[in-house]
């Protein structure tokens, strides 16, 4: 059957915004091998830093994913879809030359104490607004771009560019380590931190420096490629640039069809100043929902922290290597998602990822309960994380993206990603004391919430499969709630 779209041009346009999504992920995963070397670099630099100050160092970026996801709306709306994501990477770049070298203007070399550690969570902060504004804008960018049979495929390919950032990064880190190791952490009867004497001085000098480093190279590739991409038609029809929409829809969809859809959208996008609840109350806490559960499900604390947690079951090869064992497994099934999103639709994956993951997470809990070490806990967390990429990990921002109606898919989507990363800062840093108090309570805790997202999928997310954005909008506003 001939398409009634241009897919090379489309496909060209979603790999360049697609780098946000491999960003986003770069940047969060990059922690998870540095945290060891930039524990010992402060433990170092004196009494001052504890379990505490390190918790807050690994998610200070998820602040930054706060402020960025919540201010997203405004930025989109304001500046549109793909100015907001040229600031996003140059707020990349910024970060990761800031995060390899805090002590840049304010410092001295070689300096540490309690400044730096401030100046160096800054710059992840700022780093993390990029994230936040990228996780917002990235999917309702390709979401207002794609036509409708291939929309979910293309905005899932954004969590798979996610989890490749993940997986390069894990690589990235895994490489710059080499043959050096992380420090030995000892503590005193009186809970006291210190670096072991033996540790390898260049892990906790130089090594983290090199980790968040590498990301400034890929922030400078998506800067630069932004400047050949367009903006979103719907954006264009929001600020009055008709003609400039129909080029671009014309060259996606064709001529013909380009008249059918840019009429569609001017009758949907009328009303510029719409407000939040114009549509009812039930579809932005359908939103804000989707995002609460894809983070209560806890599947950033195991990607954030998974070297120390393959090191603590006790596995043969080392946390690294397995968690690129994971990085891997964790491409193959976001694949499946990609392939299955357009076919099966929506709901039906979210379920399914979700009992998957609930069986994993219960799996790890016995585990714990039985004392069982070795390969059994380490293939049930790969499970565990196998069945969020396949469901919750793409599908959750497919429906962001496209669930909403466009007057007032800014805001709408601005509050569920900023909800979004509330609860991912809540998960990652309870995650660690909840950890150290009971493996067991954390992934049976997980496994719990993964069954209420199973139920609440069922019983409140309509399918999106097949249907315009703009049919989302004759959708809720027959149905308000």
């Amino acid at each position: 059957m001939k398409r009634d779209y241009n897919l090379g041009y489309i496909v060209s346009i979603t790999l360049v915004a697609t780098l946000g999504g491999l960003l986003f992920g770069y940047d969060t995963a990059v922690i998870s091998g540095a945290e060891k070397g930039l524990e010992g670099f402060f433990l170092q630099a004196g009494d001052f830093y504890h379990k505490g100050w390190h918790g807050f160092t690994c998610a200070s970026a998820l602040i930054g994913c706060v402020i960025g996801g919540f201010t997203s709306g405004f930025f989109a709306s304001r500046y549109g879809r793909r100015n907001s994501l040229r600031f996003a990477s140059v707020l990349f770049f910024l970060s990761a030359l800031g995060s390899y070298n805090p002590e840049f203007l304010f410092f001295s070399e070689g300096e540490t104490g309690f400044s730096l550690m401030i100046a160096f969570n800054l710059y992840r902060i700022l780093g993390g607004i990029g994230v936040g504004l990228a996780s917002a804008i990235v999917p309702m960018y390709i979401a207002e771009i794609a036509p409708s049979k291939i929309r979910g495929t293309l905005v899932s390919c954004n969590q798979f560019a996610i989890i490749f950032g993940m997986l390069v990064v894990y690589f990235v880190n895994y490489l710059i380590l080499g043959d050096h190791t992380n420090p030995v952490i000892d503590k005193d009867v009186a809970g006291l931190l210190t670096v072991n004497a033996a540790s390898d001085s260049w892990t906790i000098t130089t090594g983290w420096r090199f980790m968040f480093m590498s990301e400034a190279y890929v922030a400078a590739v998506f800067c630069i490629l932004l400047f050949f991409v367009p903006k979103t038609p719907r954006y264009l029809v929001l600020i009055g640039q008709n003609e400039e929409a129909m080029r671009i829809l014309t060259k996606v969809n064709g001529a013909a069809r380009a008249k059918d859809i840019l009429a569609d959208i001017v009758a949907t996008s009328k009303e510029k100043t719409e407000k939040l609840l114009a549509y009812g109350v039930l579809v932005v806490l359908i939103g804000i929902l989707l995002s609460v559960f894809q983070q209560a499900i806890g599947i950033n604390a195991v990607l954030y922290f998974a070297p120390r947690i393959f090191d603590s079951v006790g596995v043969e090869g080392g946390g690294m290597q397995q968690t690129v064992l994971m990085g891997i497994v964790n491409i193959i099934f976001t694949v499946v998602a990609i392939v299955t999103v357009d076919r099966f639709g929506r709901k039906p994956l979210l379920i399914i990822g979700s009992i998957g993951m609930a069986l994993g997470a219960f799996a790890v809990a016995l585990c714990d309960s039985y004392a069982i070490k070795g390969l059994l806990p380490v293939v049930s967390v790969i499970v565990y994380s196998a069945f969020f990429m396949m469901s919750w990990g793409p599908i959750c921002w497919v429906l962001i993206s496209e669930i909403f109606p466009n007057t007032i898919r800014g805001k709408a989507v601005a509050i569920a990603v900023a909800a979004q990363w509330i609860f991912n800062y809540i998960v990652s840093s309870t995650f660690p004391p909840l950890y150290e108090f009971s493996p067991m309570l954390a992934y049976g805790l997980y496994g719990a919430v993964c069954v209420l997202a199973a139920l609440f999928v069922w019983k409140m997310v309509p399918e999106t499969k097949g249907k315009t954005l703009e049919d989302m909008t004759r959708l809720w506003r027959k149905n308000p709630a």
